[in-house]
């Protein structure tokens, strides 16, 4: 038995969310499955790094698993694959340290978030991104950015993932590119609160739309009470991109 690091892609959109649910498709249920029957049906526990929420998809989300497997990584990956839905794939595998844990090993992760800024809809991108109109203010939605760089409680912003838990984390980096009529945020920090990114999303969409100032995100975060931040962005234009380790 060995230990394996997987890098995994997946659109969530058709999903409960990764995290295994006694009720529902799952990211983990169905990786979990394929890995089964790889296993001579024994069944194999999938450790990820991330606990995406329904309809939010990762193109970098980090697995592990223990497995009895004598014929290499890249034929793991092939025979993995041949057993996934077309919505998840495995895109890399290699041995780990029997210790490895994705989740806790992990320094930074990094999410984007796709806003499609467009008059029209794009069935194409539908699945992938928020279509918002009219155009917004980039350049503003940047600055009021720049508050949420460094170390801080973002209770205005999300709720810990686990009861009782601290909400403060750190941003290393955080800012919005334009490609055509995407606008994409990208945010990397040690760990993320439960719907932090979406409602970072959310109230910067007020700033880029005139209804709120650059300086209010600041005032927002500083304040710590969750009712001032803006409604939540939807979640397919969220994804998991990167962990670092």
């Amino acid at each position: 038995m060995s230990r394996y690091r997987a890098i995994l892609e997946y659109d969530g959109t058709d999903f409960q969310g990764y995290q295994r649910q006694a009720n529902g498709r799952t990211v983990q249920g169905v990786v979990e499955a394929a890995l089964v029957k790889l296993n001579m049906d024994v069944p194999v526990t999938v450790y990820g790094a991330g606990r995406t929420d329904k309809g939010v998809h990762a193109s970098g989300q980090v697995i592990a698993f223990d497995l009895s497997w004598r014929h290499g990584a890249r034929r793991l990956a092939n025979a993995i694959n041949a057993h996934l839905p077309l919505d998840v794939a495995v895109k890399d595998v290699k041995s780990a340290h029997d210790d490895f844990c994705p989740r806790f090993a992990a320094r930074w992760r990094v999410y984007e978030y796709h806003i499609y800024n467009a008059p029209f809809r794009s069935p194409i991108r539908a699945r992938a991104s928020w279509r918002v109109w009219p155009e917004l203010d980039v350049d503003a939605m940047n600055v009021g950015t720049q508050a949420l760089i460094g170390t801080h409680d973002f209770s205005t912003f999300g709720t810990a993932p686990e009861p009782g838990g601290h909400t403060v984390r750190t941003v290393r980096r955080a800012s919005w590119r334009i490609d055509g009529r995407l606008l994409i945020f990208e945010i990397e920090a040690d760990a993320f609160l439960y719907r932090m990114v979406r409602s970072i999303v959310g109230t910067l969409r007020q700033v880029g739309a005139g209804d709120r100032t650059p300086w209010d995100v600041a005032k927002c975060l500083y304040a710590k009470q969750r009712n001032l931040s803006g409604p939540s962005a939807p979640p397919q234009g969220l994804r998991l991109v990167k962990v670092v380790y």
